[in-house]
């Protein structure tokens, strides 16, 4: 009796922690997530030059208020001396690049380990599953490795809920997206990362699919007309959505912690685009 109370306790514990990992990263409910895996998932050409040193980009999104960052264990500890104790940290285990031949870019690979995560001081840990990718089991048995540990100590796994796989003909489908916000929700996600669907209308039942589990909509490429991007997040956080992960029309833009701040007066204020948009102007 006194071990299984000692094991509940130890399950008690990890809640608490879960819960106050979650409160870094979410205020108030809502975030405003920089991605910063694009070096290896895009490469550098995706950086403009004045955005190719980690540090400048990372100091920059910390200026402008970001919530939280996403990247890998080796970029989090190249930039640590800037983002420790001023936002929160998600580190991202799993990564993959596109010099791979073309089949194989639906696989994602180990960029490290949950005791990375844990000595880097991280809030949460995220993984990337692609649901309809030939290498779905792959990536689950990885993603169900790390979320053992990670439950057990009490750290959020963010889940990148991406459907993408040969029989998928349009990713951004919303009965594509709800399927893996489905599978993302059965498979234990505590945040889910996923597809814009185009409008509020249909997000909305992207969210409803997620029963409760926070959905952070992932911000793509980057926006001709930034304007435009603003919309995009106004109209998910109109449908019931916890906030975006965005990394392109961050970096790509030309003053980065003001398009931090525009993002984030619409995720936690409220305002419109257009308001919004008077902020990097």
């Amino acid at each position: 009796m006194t071990v299984i109370l000692y094991l509940w306790g130890r399950r008690l514990y990890s809640l608490v922690g879960k819960k106050l990992r979650l409160s870094r990263i979410l205020k108030q409910g809502k975030a405003v997530v920089f991605a910063f895996d694009h070096g290896v998932e895009h490469g550098p050409s995706d950086f403009p030059p004045e955005s190719i040193d980690p540090r400048s980009i990372v100091s920059k999104v910390v200026e402008g208020g970001v919530d939280a960052i996403m990247m890998l264990p080796a970029m989090a500890y190249r930039t640590w001396d800037i983002w420790a104790g001023k936002t929160s940290l998600i580190v991202k285990l799993t990564s993959k690049t596109n010099l791979r031949p073309p089949d194989e870019r639906l696989r994602q690979s180990v960029f490290g380990v949950f005791e990375d995560a844990v000595a880097l001081g991280a809030d949460a840990v995220a993984l990337t599953v692609y649901w309809g990718s030939q290498f779905e089991d792959q990536m689950l048995e990885r993603w169900f490795s790390v979320k053992d540990r990670a439950d057990r100590h009490g750290i959020p796994c963010l889940q990148l809920a991406y459907p993408r796989g040969p029989s998928i003909k349009n990713i951004y489908d919303v009965e594509v997206v709800k399927y893996g916000v489905r599978a993302a929700i059965e498979s234990g996600a505590d945040l889910i990362k996923t597809y814009y669907t185009g409008s509020e209308a249909t997000f909305r039942e992207v969210v409803k699919v997620a029963a409760g589990t926070p959905v952070l909509m992932s911000g793509g490429p980057a926006r001709e007309n930034f304007l435009d991007f603003l919309r995009d997040v106004e109209s998910v956080m109109r449908a019931g959505a916890s906030g975006v992960v965005v990394g392109r029309n961050v970096f790509r833009h030309s003053h980065p912690e003001k398009a931090v701040k525009a993002i984030a007066a619409v995720v936690h204020e409220g305002r419109t685009a257009e308001e919004a948009f008077e902020l990097v102007k």
